[in-house]
């Protein structure tokens, strides 16, 4: 009796586990962790390293990191850019993924000057874009849209101020803020590649859960 009954435990549970891999299998992110939205990307434009103009719609469809930086940082920008490297490395031939590296400090970072260094780090144009603009459009984009520094600091004067953030933003297909990690921790950019693939497997338009709590906490 006790054979019998411990034989029926075991094989419904191995139908429960080939049921739950079926599944992985046909439906793309089952059983993956739903990474929440955090706020839309507002709509941009900036030039990037090869003098091209870059707005929202390059990247429509693509799952992208954004990051803000400046060229001749010496803390830790390098720091900052060498993780965003291997993750450069890691997905660099996948079509639909994208790197922006935003200046904070465009005065200095002209387009020859992000080329300059867009070529250091052995960066493709067609997946890595070093971008410079405005300097009030810049920081409105890491405020309002990428949540990378206060939004209320967009509210005094621009000129004045100064973003000096390690943290990125991960994108998603549809414009979508869906992550800020930190960039100088090795297990969070362990995570981004992590959360990159499960990102490139969502379909654009797909319908994610808001985090209230999420983009306004900058106590």
């Amino acid at each position: 009796m006790w054979n019998k009954l411990f034989f029926y435990i075991g094989f419904f549970i191995l139908l429960f586990v080939l049921f739950y891999l079926a599944l992985t299998k046909i439906i793309p992110g089952y059983g993956e962790v739903r990474l929440p939205v955090l706020n839309d990307v507002q709509p941009f434009l900036f030039t990037d390293q090869e003098g091209k103009m870059i707005s929202q719609k390059d990247v429509e469809g693509k799952v992208y990191v954004a990051d803000f930086f400046f060229t001749t940082c010496k803390g830790i920008c390098p720091k900052l850019n060498t993780n965003l490297k291997k993750i450069y490395g890691e997905f660099k031939d996948e079509p639909d993924f994208r790197i922006i590296s935003h200046t904070v400090d465009p005065e200095t970072d002209s387009v020859s000057q992000m080329k300059h260094y867009a070529d250091s780090m052995q960066a493709d144009p067609k997946t890595w874009l070093f971008l410079t603009g405005r300097k009030d459009s810049l920081y409105r984009a890491a405020r309002l849209s990428y949540l990378l520094d206060d939004p209320k600091n967009n509210e005094g004067d621009i000129r004045h101020q100064f973003i000096h953030t390690q943290f990125f933003a991960l994108i998603d297909r549809s414009g979508q803020v869906r992550k800020i990690i930190d960039g100088l921790k090795n297990d969070e950019i362990t995570e981004l590649a992590a959360d990159i693939r499960v990102l490139l497997k969502e379909k654009a338009g797909a319908r994610h859960f808001s985090n209230p709590l999420s983009g306004n906490n900058f106590q």
